[in-house]
């Protein structure tokens, strides 16, 4: 008998003509410290990815700029042939420093390297989503991106991109890149309490693109607030797990890409995304980002 295909909190959504589902594993955290060199347990890398494909994920976000290329890489070891139903996003824009900071390379020929070099370290022949990520480590930033864009629009037009999409990016990036290219998702900071999108969201739920948000449990500053401790109590989970749950419920778009490097917490991410939020947890929680 065929073992049935897990369920996950959410459903599924369409990027472009490829089907992932909406809670999805972001690779950051498997990289070491500060997002560089190598995780401190390999084999504890290799299982979390594993377990997200065996969980039913479908959508895994990465960068060839975590570690550098050290997700990429554990990535292709753990998954390497991927099953057809998978789908892996990366991104391009920035490079690494020796100091670990994260400096722009969006030039043509950085962007070129930068698809090629995860062709490469992923295994595959065309990557399935790329984003543009603009900005820098303190947020979007209001400049002209055509020269960045067009340049990676020509690297889908030889075939070597599925799908295109931006990172880090302000509502007017977002329609600038519009105008070059079909775009499938936008990738920027968002959670209950970072709630600057709200309209950006809306527009592309409309639109039928995928809205991403990183830090959705805020980052390296975790999410804390009275409501948010409250509806967590009353509902007998944790935390987090409220604060993801609000995410997919928030709208259709909205996919989860949360990090973490144990098994064990992406089944408990799994598990506490599927609570099912009242109108009234949903208002209380809506407070925290007023």
């Amino acid at each position: 008998m065929t073992p049935a295909t897990p369920v996950l909190p959410g459903g599924t959504w369409s990027l472009g003509d490829m089907a992932v589902s909406r809670f999805g594993y972001g690779a950051m955290q498997l990289a070491g410290p500060w997002v560089m060199g190598p995780p401190a347990n390999h084999e504890g890398a290799i299982a979390v990815l594993r377990e997200a494909v065996d969980l039913g994920i479908t959508h895994i976000d990465t960068s060839g700029a975590y570690g550098p290329h050290i997700t990429n890489n554990l990535i292709k070891e753990a998954l390497h042939p991927y099953a057809g139903a998978l789908h892996i996003a990366t991104k391009v824009g920035a490079e690494r420093d020796a100091e670990g900071g994260w400096p722009t390379a969006r030039r043509p020929e950085q962007l070129r390297q930068q698809v090629e070099e995860n062709l490469t370290h992923l295994g595959v022949d065309v990557l399935d989503l790329v984003n543009l990520r603009l900005g820098d480590a303190n947020g979007p930033i209001p400049e002209r991106i055509g020269d960045s864009f067009q340049a990676l629009a020509g690297l889908q037009q030889e075939g070597l991109i599925r799908h295109l999409g931006v990172s880090n990016a302000t509502p007017d990036q977002v329609a600038e890149a519009q105008v070059i290219a079909p775009i499938v998702s936008v990738q920027n900071m968002y959670n209950l309490a970072y709630r600057q999108d709200d309209d950006l969201i809306d527009r592309l739920a409309d639109e039928k693109i995928a809205y991403v948000p990183f830090f959705p449990l805020g980052g390296f500053s975790p999410l804390q607030s009275e409501a948010l401790t409250a509806v967590s109590i009353r509902l007998s989970s944790t935390p987090m797990s409220i604060a993801l749950a609000w995410l997919l419920q928030r709208s259709p778009n909205i996919l989860l890409i949360a990090g973490t490097s144990s098994a064990a917490h992406l089944r408990e991410n799994v598990a506490g995304a599927g609570i099912q939020l009242s109108d009234q947890d949903v208002a209380e929680l809506d407070s925290i980002g007023s």
